[in-house]
């Protein structure tokens, strides 16, 4: 190449400006901002594992999955390490809270993507997401002075401190992300084949339930999953609501204690770092991380499997 060519191609080559250099940098940036995340998840999952080992150092497998009792705060012989009480608090907690918010939800998010005006459609959405961001503090009071007495003037003899109203409120709490992760489902099936079920002739109940549920099935078992892991792992409600009495019952008028629950009163115990007693938050919380893992594979697969392309 001559150098009149060279000479004409410098001429054209791009002048590196600062804006540039910021260019160039925002992907390692973001690759920061993602290493950090990833190592933060591993270092979490790491201390888990650690202190749950431990935990089973001094307390077997077979005490901890069979046993009744849960009495970690317990001084000496007491102690006892089943997680069963547990379990089965956090159980009847989140299957009260999906009888409230799966019916209630899907309503919602059917009323709002098949029959609800535009206008009326921009003002409830926003509202239901504004729902969402409340304090969960206030809906354990809310439950503990509003529901609780309300409940009390059905069923006598009802307890201050119990899993009814907990799940109630609990599912109160996940309605909007149910509603607003369905009706986005929803609004993402495509027109024609609204258009194509009217053109047979279907009412648009029929077309609602027979053409746009089914088409968006996915990712309505998705928010189903999603808002009952959130319910899994809601911690104030249940610790202001339910009670702190590990009880193997599952009679929803009952006083119960969830994981979470135990985890914040073990937490502002007065228990020494290495008792037993501390450890056993971690022991708890291992089994709070890998049942809402289940529960994410569980969505994914289904999501996976009912996927539909259009």
């Amino acid at each position: 190449m001559s150098q009149a060519a060279v000479k004409a191609g410098s001429r054209f080559k791009k002048k590196r400006t600062w804006r540039n250099h910021v260019e160039s940098m925002i992907p390692k940036l973001l690759f920061i901002c993602a290493f950090v995340s990833v190592l933060t998840t591993v270092g979490i999952v790491f201390t888990l594992f650690t202190e749950t080992a431990a935990f089973f150092q001094a307390v077997s497998f077979k005490e901890f999955f069979t046993e009744t009792q849960w009495t970690a705060l317990f001084s000496g012989d007491q102690q006892k390490f089943g997680i069963l009480p547990l379990l089965s608090g956090t159980l009847l907690v989140t299957v009260g809270a999906a009888v409230v918010a799966v019916p209630i939800g899907l309503a919602s998010a059917i009323y709002l993507s098949e029959y609800a005006p535009i206008k009326v459609r921009k003002v409830v959405k926003p509202v239901l997401e504004v729902l969402a961001g409340i304090p969960t503090i206030v809906y354990g009071f809310f439950a503990l002075t509003f529901v609780t007495p309300l409940l009390r003037e059905f069923i006598p003899g009802l307890g201050i401190f119990n899993a009814l109203s907990a799940s109630i409120v609990v599912g109160i709490m996940i309605i909007p992300m149910i509603a607003s992760l369905s009706e986005d489902a929803m609004s993402a099936v495509p027109r024609s084949m609204r258009d194509a079920a009217y053109a047979m002739g279907s009412t648009r109940l029929e077309v609602a339930l027979k053409v746009v549920v089914p088409a968006a099935l996915s990712g309505i078992v998705a928010s189903f999953v999603l808002g009952l892991s959130r319910a899994i792992g809601e911690t104030m409600i249940v610790t202001i609501a339910a009670g702190s009495t590990p009880i193997l019952t599952f009679d929803p008028t009952a006083t119960i204690q969830t994981m979470t629950a135990y985890m914040v009163q073990a937490a502002l115990g007065d228990n020494t770092y290495t008792s037993v007693s501390y450890k056993s938050i971690y022991a708890v919380g291992m089994s709070l991380f890998l049942l809402t893992l289940i529960m994410n594979m569980l969505a994914r697969f289904i999501s996976r499997r009912f996927k539909e392309d259009y």
